[in-house]
């Protein structure tokens, strides 16, 4: 990729923008033919659903790893998990010897990564890996080094309650005023992040419940990330089908975005 040229007369020489202004960031690319996938299961209390989200993964054709860590399930999650590693549907397995929080376990997830990309995968069916291609074409295109898939712009959604939208919408507002990202759903589990650039991360994030999201956003966002959005599927659970995070997590958000923006 070239400069952008200015003609010498075009600004006086005081008011110029500097040359790194004026460059044009070269794409990155990934081979499509070889580029390896870390999907990250971060599981806790899912044995009715486990076996079929990591079914639906394996199908995708795509050359990956998949690496699970159990927070201290106590439903009998964990011997799933056993069965699916010795039967080799799953590369690695890790169990916390207590319940940590959705965010330590990416994060040790991540810490076992060797992917050039790497996603996490929620085990409660509400994230379709179908959506994958979308997600993952900017960053082998070259052109992002992480994309979000958002749940707000346009891609066929279950309807269930309307106040997480709301707070779904204030809590990225509130990021975005403080990373100044114009993203729609800050809030997604889907995040690709190209893999050296989310194991750069990893001694910095310190999240261990749901305030990963936030402080990953806020940490690649001072990166200077390229990010991207792409709309995404979503097949929302009621409380009743098991969803964990409430309004408690919601509140908690408000306080990680200004941590890890402000603060940290």
């Amino acid at each position: 990729m070239t400069d952008i040229q200015i003609a010498p007369t075009a600004v006086p020489s005081s008011t110029r923008p500097s040359r790194e202004r004026l460059t044009l960031r070269a794409r990155t690319p990934l081979d499509p033919a070889t580029v390896r996938l870390s999907v990250l299961v971060p599981v806790y209390n899912e044995r009715d659903t486990i076996d079929l989200i990591i079914d639906q993964v394996r199908a995708t054709p795509l050359h990956k790893e998949i690496i699970c860590v159990d927070d201290h399930s106590t439903d009998g999650t964990h011997a799933i998990l056993e069965t699916l590693l010795e039967h080799g549907k799953i590369d690695r397995l890790l169990r916390h010897p207590e319940n940590r929080g959705k965010g330590a376990a990416i994060r040790h997830a991540l810490g076992m990564s060797t992917g050039d990309i790497v996603i996490v995968q929620d085990a409660d069916l509400e994230y379709d890996p179908d959506d994958w291609p979308t997600l993952l074409e900017p960053i082998i295109d070259g052109r992002a080094d992480a994309c979000f898939g958002s749940r707000f712009l346009g891609g066929p959604h279950r309807v269930l309650y309307y106040w997480h939208s709301v707070g779904n919408s204030l809590l990225t507002t509130y990021s975005n005023m403080l990373t100044n990202l114009n993203l729609t759903d800050m809030e997604t589990c889907y995040k690709a992040i190209r893999g050296d650039l989310a194991r750069s991360l990893v001694p910095r994030l310190t999240a261990d419940r749901f305030g990963f999201e936030p402080e990953i956003t806020a940490r690649l966002a001072r990166a200077s990330a390229r990010i991207f959005e792409v709309p995404i599927s979503y097949s929302g659970r009621t409380y009743a089908e098991g969803k964990k995070i409430g309004w408690r997590d919601g509140l908690a958000a408000l306080w990680h975005i200004t941590k890890f923006n402000l603060l940290s």
